[in-house]
């Protein structure tokens, strides 16, 4: 009894860590069968773009700051410590001919602090666009590593497909050439064909370790962790109004916004720039002690005298040409995010307008061909040449149509990334 209950305390425990490890495994999946999956753990892991996050974080931290009052200072002076002579030299308030405290507060010409602080805001949003424009970046090259690993994994099946297909072409050839039907040609050429599928096959998943290292490599993970096979393509959606999405590149591409809270930053700086040519204050209050007592009250103002003017024309200038640069930097962003807009929906319209011509007559048409062509060589009409492209034809029509349905997603991808959200 004691050696039954003890293996079954052993066989609980196994139990217990088998479910345990299985429950761990649900609860942290491989990431890879959808683009969704992938973009979430990018997001959470990436470390590119949580720098970027950080350092708008970080920017809009520095508005408070930009803002605020100089610190004040406080000053001590000590003035006749030794009572003219009468004592040896003292460093204690009370013993001294008089003390004089100084607390004073610089204050900038009205409205700096105002201009330094929109300044400051737009610097932010600046930081906040070069964050959205690396999530953009980033997202854009996992969906098309992501829909190009589609494209490889359903070749590897097509091109396993074709090779079961030319072994089954080989048996017929050695049917007819047992029955001296056909040549011992046909054989060897349907051999060489089945080698060269296999290279093929050889060079798709050495393709496919290369993507998924890629993949790995954006989500921040080691080149060889695992990831699930691809389920499915995103769609496209039916209709892409240019008009509709130029409008929403100029309101959310996140390079063109970064560029335009740059424009707005350099044009506040500017502002700030000519009003230099008015003084600052530095206002402070000064009571004297004699002996144990405040028996003295001074005021005091002061203010500097902006009589530098090269060096003041100079800033000016500067800021001018600041703002110049700014504003041509936004108008080249904007001109290259609308004319990649333009490029990538022709490529989106001619990849769907290749793959309806596909699927629609050149594919059943090659099915078709081939068809018609294994019953004339197993009639002895045609030759083992003809079968062969025909076979071909069937290949190249099938990924033929599934590359045209990757480049649309590809295309797509990149449209999103123009436009800074998903459509």
């Amino acid at each position: 009894m004691k050696r039954t209950s003890g293996s079954l305390r052993l066989l609980c425990a196994v139990a217990a860590s088998i479910l345990a490890l299985s429950a761990r495994a649900q609860e942290s999946p491989s990431p890879g069968s959808t683009v969704d999956s992938l973009l979430a753990y990018a997001r959470e892991h990436n470390p590119a773009y949580a720098a970027l996050r950080l350092d708008a974080d970080a920017a809009a931290e520095r508005v408070m700051s930009a803002a605020a009052l100089p610190h004040p200072k406080f000053r001590i002076n000590l003035q006749d410590i030794t009572r003219s002579g009468e004592q040896s030299p003292s460093l204690s308030p009370g013993n001294v001919g008089s003390t004089r405290y100084l607390l004073t507060q610089d204050l900038p010409w009205f409205g700096k602090r105002e201009l330094k602080r929109q300044a400051a805001e737009f610097d932010a949003e600046s930081a906040r666009g070069q964050a959205g424009e690396s999530w953009a970046e980033l997202a854009a090259r996992i969906k098309s590593a992501h829909a190009r690993l589609y494209y490889v994994h359903h070749n590897e099946r097509t091109m396993r497909e074709m090779l079961d297909l030319m072994s089954r072409l080989e048996k017929i050839a050695r049917v007819r050439y047992a029955g001296g039907l056909s040549a011992q040609q046909d054989v060897i050429r349907a051999q060489v064909e089945q080698t060269g599928m296999k290279a093929e096959l050889v060079a798709l998943e050495n393709e496919r370790r290369e993507l998924e290292a890629r993949l790995n490599a954006l989500l921040a993970r080691p080149a060889g962790a695992p990831l699930q096979a691809p389920h499915g393509l995103r769609p496209v959606p039916a209709t892409l109004d240019h008009a509709a999405l130029e409008a929403r590149v100029r309101a959310g591409n996140p390079q063109v916004f970064s560029e335009a809270a740059r424009l707005r930053s350099a044009e506040k700086n500017r502002e700030l720039a000519y009003r230099n040519r008015y003084p600052d204050f530095t206002v402070g209050v000064s009571p004297v002690q004699r002996q144990d007592a405040v028996r003295e009250w001074d005021l005091m103002v002061e203010f500097n005298l902006p009589l530098q003017q090269a060096s003041r024309r100079a800033e000016e200038r500067e800021a001018e040409a600041m703002v110049r640069a700014a504003r041509a930097r936004a108008e080249a962003a904007s001109n290259q995010a609308l004319g990649e807009l333009a490029e990538q929906l022709a490529g989106v319209d001619a990849a769907r307008r290749t793959e309806t011509l596909v699927a629609g007559s050149l594919l059943p048409q090659a099915e078709l061909a081939f068809r018609a062509a294994l019953a004339g060589y197993e009639n002895g009409q045609i030759d083992f040449a003809t079968l062969l492209d025909a076979q071909r034809q069937i290949l190249q029509a099938r990924l033929g149509r599934l590359k045209a349905q990757v480049e649309a997603r590809v295309r797509l991808a990149e449209i999103e990334r123009l436009v800074g959200s998903d459509l």
